[in-house]
């Protein structure tokens, strides 16, 4: 069978091994007590007809059984009940012939008397019929807990797809909107360095699976790339500052999880100030966990910013995200920084390839 196989993956193969193990076990005991009792060796025949009997009837009651599973309870009951009293009078009357043929050759059973083993068959029966349904209710359950994790991992996969290609297409549309006034003023080279870095970051979104984590090391990577394409829009006024402890840079988070946040910080500390502003992206670990944050020096009220339809949306975005990855599991803070500005503070399990 293989040690790695599980015993009931083939459930026909499960139950011929069970019903042959229970019935040479019937065989076994029904020949020990026998022969304790002073039966002679006819005993053999007697109990090798009894276990064929037991052996045939529970293959047609299983076969009956397969099917009366499926329906409403109350006629599963009944019927099965129906079935083992039917079964239970079968083995009793062929008992009761048995015994009178090879054990008790004077022993001549008449009417009821051939019922005299009815009440110890049924409740034989009975008992296989009740380990029949226990073990296939158990299997049934089990596969209805599987289907709903099965269920349940896509509809959190596809919720998690979904909230990736949520992102915010503002800077897209100004991104390309860059790149058409800088061909307007043929200034070529600067249109197609902005154009490529666009088709590194779009590619790196499209190539990436939604539902994937990836590296902080590689999560940095793709927000240089487009810092690189705001760069292009704000020149100096952008300044970005990255502090990434060594031990967090294999840590692993959601995908893009972070390019929302630098997006905020650009449009509501950079955009608005002539001299623009600062943003730092920092990551420590912390214990088992790894903390992120992503702060700038605006003058806008945290409170403000947080209050944002359009970046309401960027941080409910990543509070869902967070939830569906981690559950409770992490920490997502907002708040006003001594810088003057806005952060975002991240806390999230600190996971490797290995644990991820």
């Amino acid at each position: 069978m293989g040690l790695d196989q599980p015993f009931f993956d083939d459930k026909n193969r499960a139950f011929w091994i069970l019903q042959t193990i229970g019935w040479s076990g019937y065989f076994f005991l029904r020949t020990i007590s026998g022969f304790a009792g002073g039966l002679g060796w006819m005993l053999l025949v007697h109990t090798l007809l009894l276990t064929a009997t037991g052996y045939s009837l529970t293959l047609l009651m299983a076969s009956l059984f397969r099917r009366l599973i499926k329906v409403k309870p109350v006629w599963t009951l009944l019927l099965s009940l129906a079935c083992v009293i039917i079964a239970s009078g079968t083995f009793s009357i062929i008992e009761t012939w048995s015994v009178a043929t090879f054990l008790k050759p004077g022993f001549k059973p008449e009417g009821i008397a051939y019922l005299s083993a009815l009440f110890v068959d049924f409740a034989l029966l009975a008992a296989w019929t009740a380990l029949y349904y226990g073990i296939n209710y158990f299997l049934l359950l089990e596969e209805q807990i599987d289907q709903r994790e099965r269920l349940e991992h896509a509809a959190s996969s596809a919720q998690l797809a979904m909230l990736r290609y949520q992102l915010n297409p503002h800077f897209l549309f100004n991104t390309l909107n860059s790149i058409s006034t800088l061909v307007l003023l043929k200034q070529t080279e600067r249109a197609n360095a902005m154009l490529a870095r666009l088709s590194s970051f779009l590619r790196y979104t499209l190539v990436n699976e939604p539902t994937a984590k990836v590296t902080l090391a590689q999560e940095v990577e793709t927000l240089k790339l487009y810092l690189e394409i705001e760069k292009m829009r704000f020149e100096d006024r952008l300044r970005p500052h990255f502090k990434i402890e060594s031990e967090t840079i294999g840590a692993r988070l959601p995908s893009l999880l972070l390019q929302p946040l630098i997006e905020n910080a650009i449009k509501y500390a950079v955009t608005p100030s002539e001299d623009g502003a600062d943003i730092w992206l920092t990551a420590a670990r912390e214990g088992q966990a790894v903390r992120i944050e992503v702060a700038d020096n605006g003058t806008s009220e945290g409170t403000d910013i947080a209050a944002s339809p359009s970046t309401g949306v960027g941080l409910a975005n990543i509070r869902d995200r967070l939830s569906q990855a981690y559950g409770a599991a992490h920490r997502f803070e907002t708040r006003q920084n001594d810088r003057g500005g806005f952060s975002v503070i991240i806390e999230i399990p600190y996971e490797t390839g290995e644990t991820a």
